[in-house]
């Protein structure tokens, strides 16, 4: 592949293709995903009120997977300086495209799950960013290990499992909580660029690829599992913790936001249903204490 915009415009194309793979994944788990989708094309304008690109948002709802977000994005243009500057940008010129998803099962034996795989250009910088990360409810650690495990696979050509490790469980943090993961981490990298383009295009939808083994596998596992009313309480407490973090420390919520990201598409991201109780702590002895042990980085 040869020039800039050919590899951009294979990026793009590559990420529409998984946004469908996955949906068709989703609907073939949750048949009622197929009536609950709502795929809204949208455009915007950039800082400076051009066309600025726009994106395909798939909001879902069912009864398997509670409601989830598959979005795919292109967007272009001008940004606000200031922006511009803080995102480390050699103008105020700017190019993305990416997928970004999130699904929320309604049974808490069920991890949520949240990936991204992105390509952004800030004038004439331009870099590569993503992972995927498990927020699990329940102490099933064989999930944990498996979808580690699924990653480590997808990481081993290039060397990155460990670093990109140690990344994610260092970012989704929320550091408010004293430092407790908003799950059990996965792999997270950002401003990835070792000056070989086309080779680390190619590197990232390589590693895209392995979402759906990491996480599907867990979910046809744990459908069906019955749970308590205790179960759920927790579940919905720790996607109180949830919010919490993409409200106060995401760059990707604040990254869309600030340069004039569609709002419905950016904070899909969010729990159809939470809870916050003063003070929470689950009951001493139970699992869900036991899965508080597991928001920490271990090693898998």
């Amino acid at each position: 592949m040869g020039s800039l915009d050919e590899i951009k415009t294979d990026f793009h194309n590559h990420v529409l293709d998984l946004q469908d793979r996955i949906t068709n994944k989703m609907q073939e788990i949750d048949a009622s995903l197929t009536e609950g989708l709502t795929e809204d094309p949208w455009e915007r304008k950039d800082f400076d009120g051009n066309p600025g690109g726009g994106g395909r948002t798939r909001a879902f709802s069912g009864e398997i997977i509670e409601n989830a977000g598959v979005n795919v994005s292109l967007v272009h243009g001008t940004v606000d300086p200031s922006f511009a500057k803080k995102i480390g940008g050699t103008n105020n010129s700017m190019w993305a495209a990416g997928i970004s998803l999130i699904l929320h099962p309604r049974n808490p034996r069920v991890p949520t799950v949240h990936a991204n795989f992105r390509m952004i250009q800030a004038g004439e910088k331009f870099w590569f960013g993503g992972g995927a990360d498990l927020t699990p409810f329940y102490p099933h650690e064989e999930d944990f290990q498996y979808f580690h495990e699924v990653w480590k696979k997808a990481c081993a050509p290039y060397g990155t499992y460990e670093a990109w490790k140690k990344t994610c469980d260092e970012y989704f943090v929320n550091h408010h909580r004293g430092g407790e993961m908003r799950g059990i981490g996965g792999i997270f990298f950002d401003h990835y660029n070792t000056g070989d383009t086309p080779k680390d295009a190619a590197m990232v939808k390589d590693v895209s690829e392995n979402f759906i083994e990491s996480y599907f596998p867990i979910l046809e596992k744990r459908k069906d599992e019955s749970f308590s009313d205790e179960d759920e309480d927790f579940q919905l407490h720790r996607r109180g913790r949830y919010v919490e973090f993409n409200l106060l420390h995401d760059r990707g919520t604040s990254f869309g936001l600030k340069s004039n990201g569609r709002t419905d598409s950016i904070l899909i991201s969010l729990p159809a249903r939470c809870r916050y109780t003063y003070k929470y702590h689950p009951k001493k002895g139970s699992p869900h204490e036991k899965m508080l042990s597991y928001y920490y980085p271990k090693s898998w």
